[in-house]
């Protein structure tokens, strides 16, 4: 192909045009094809005209388990019985899904791994950032991370997370900045020390403590400003406080402890924030069988408020993410270990935002992304999610992790129980 037109024969706008439609998994292939499709997918102003055409769409990307092996003979009685875990991307539009390659050196996703979107070169390019977790094979907890270029279609390895080893961390994304806050240490004590990763810079910088220790908090990105929800201090083991802390990177600074942001006791593992471009600052969570939302501005107070009650075939809601303009994604099906879906809530036309006319729309996963993790010993199915939300090829994401986490409490048949955690990501920037 020439390198002194897009599309040797036709007009540049014609040809202009040509290259916008193409798909999100389709712009690694067209940036590597010549220097001057490189130069076109990657500049500012084919950012912009691609989402003026409608083009830039919302994608959910998630981590899921691998597809089970198709075996044969005496290998055919493990098929199925995967602890093994990759990231995926699902249009909701079209349909379509496509895997991201796997991190290098890795054996795998790492366990309870959190991600973030960072924006990068002047904010029109966007960059996916794997934080922590366990490793798949030891089960210790790590300090990689890794951090993956959507328009080259590559991973890189970033700077390790500084500090003790944690788990189970509170963790969004701000602009450039992807904040790190409470979680627990190798010796199962919660933590307050909170630390931020410059993914232009590929450096780690402390930050000040938060006021109260945070194990299993939810990381929102609200209005700017990191958001660390609920958690609880390390003599509580599972008894969540219903308080929230935020940290404004502009003052560099924590306000004030948000008091009555949860119900005392509630795990804020499907809390989630409206993107920034919405309108006001608009949080939503499962309560009851119900969407539910709040005025995230409200520090303390604000009462949550039924927005839509969740579809019969998706009770079983395990991850939750909002888009902005009134849509929310949510995934989950009719009970545990049931046939997994994606769900969007919309609002129908001539009906309003506060739940008058919506509706959700399903989309069943093919079984090769359906996600499911087989456990040998209680033989239940469950898809172990990373649900976040991406904005291609400018990739605006938001997000979050879901993953099992094994409790202290046995059957009597001595088989684990497990309960889901998620961390959110950031808002749309």
């Amino acid at each position: 192909m020439s390198d002194d037109e897009l599309i040797p024969g036709l007009p540049e706008e014609v040809a202009r045009e040509c290259l916008l439609r193409v798909g999100f998994d389709q712009l690694p292939a067209a940036r590597s094809t010549s220097r001057r499709w490189k130069a076109e997918v990657e500049s500012p102003f084919y950012h912009r005209l691609r989402r003026a055409r409608g083009m830039a769409r919302p994608l959910l990307a998630l981590a899921q388990a691998e597809p089970p092996l198709a075996a044969a003979g005496p290998a055919n009685k493990y098929a199925g019985l995967s602890t093994s875990y990759r990231l995926v991307l699902h249009d909701p539009v079209t349909g379509g899904w496509a895997a991201l390659p796997p991190l290098p050196g890795a054996g795998g996703l790492p366990l309870f791994c959190q991600l973030a979107s960072v924006a990068a070169c002047g904010r029109e390019r966007r960059r996916l950032v794997v934080v922590g977790g366990w490793d798949p094979e030891t089960w210790a907890p790590t300090d990689a991370v890794h951090v993956y270029d959507f328009l080259s279609g590559s991973w890189r390895r970033g700077a390790a997370m500084p500090g003790p080893r944690r788990s189970f961390f509170a963790c969004a994304a701000v602009g450039r900045w992807v904040f790190v806050a409470g979680g627990h240490d190798e010796e199962k004590n919660a933590l307050r020390s909170a630390v931020a990763y410059d993914a232009e810079a590929d450096a780690w910088v402390p930050l000040p403590d938060m006021a109260a220790e945070r194990d299993e908090a939810r990381g929102v990105c609200v209005g700017g400003r990191f958001v660390a929800v609920g958690g609880y201090p390390t003599e509580a083991q599972g008894r969540f406080a219903g308080s929230a802390e935020a940290f404004d990177p502009a003052a560099w600074a924590w306000g004030p402890v948000q008091e009555r942001v949860l119900d005392e006791g509630t795990c804020p593992r499907t809390c989630c924030a409206a993107p920034a471009p919405a309108a006001g600052a608009t949080m939503y969570m499962l309560r009851d069988g119900h969407l539910a939302a709040r005025d995230a501005t409200n520090n303390g107070g604000a009462a949550w408020r039924a927005v839509a009650s969740l579809p019969e075939d998706g009770r079983a809601v395990t991850a939750l993410a909002a888009i902005g303009d009134g849509r929310v994604v949510a995934i989950g099906a009719g009970s545990h270990g049931g046939e997994q879906a994606v769900y969007l809530l919309t609002t129908e036309e001539g009906g309003d935002k506060n739940g008058a006319a919506q509706s959700w729309a399903r989309a069943a996963a093919p079984p090769e992304f359906a996600g499911v993790s087989y456990w040998a010993r209680a033989k239940s199915r469950f898809s172990l999610y990373t649900m976040f939300l991406c904005q291609l090829p400018r990739v605006a994401l938001w997000g979050r992790v879901e993953m099992a986490k094994p409790t202290h409490d046995m059957t009597k048949e001595g088989d684990v129980c497990y309960r889901f955690m998620r961390a959110e990501l950031p808002s749309h920037i």
